[in-house]
């Protein structure tokens, strides 16, 4: 039997998550892979994937597992993805679709081109693009800090 690699995904809650769901899809073209739904036709549990990511998307389900929106916008977590090219086109798209733009797409000291945006349900993305491969020793230069692969 061949091994299944190990994969890290995530979950976000949400107090609407089918239009969550056609929101994520039309703002950051994700693509819908799984819906289950209760004989209510109320959404239990999504897939959604963008490259190799994966994020589920499912309702408010316990007090441990609510939306930012029922919050007051509090958010425990940030969700990132990293893009193979096209961020400024992704970030217009997001913006054209309702998102909240946080940062503005912005080269960073460690090479990548980020942006940060707020879905309708108040989650929070970034979202990166490598523009320029650089060493430790090049971040250190332009930054100030220390960067190494351990403690």
């Amino acid at each position: 039997m061949a091994k299944t690699p190990s994969i890290m995904s995530c979950g976000i809650a949400c107090k609407d998550p089918r239009a969550e769901l056609q929101w994520l899809e039309r703002a950051f073209g994700f693509e819908i892979t799984l819906v289950v739904e209760d004989p209510s036709g109320a959404i239990v549990h999504s897939e959604m994937r963008c490259g190799e990511g994966i994020i589920y998307v499912g309702s408010e389900w316990d007090e441990r597992h609510r939306s930012p929106a029922s919050l007051g916008g509090v958010n425990t977590q940030s969700i990132h993805m990293q893009l193979a090219a096209g961020i400024d086109a992704h970030c217009e798209k997001a913006r054209a679709a309702g998102a909240v733009i946080l940062a503005e797409p912005a080269d960073q000291f460690y090479g990548d081109r980020n942006y940060r945006a707020i879905d309708p349900e108040g989650h929070v993305w970034t979202f990166g693009q490598t523009v320029k491969e650089l060493t430790f020793a090049e971040m250190d230069e332009a930054s100030g800090l220390n960067m190494r692969t351990g403690l």
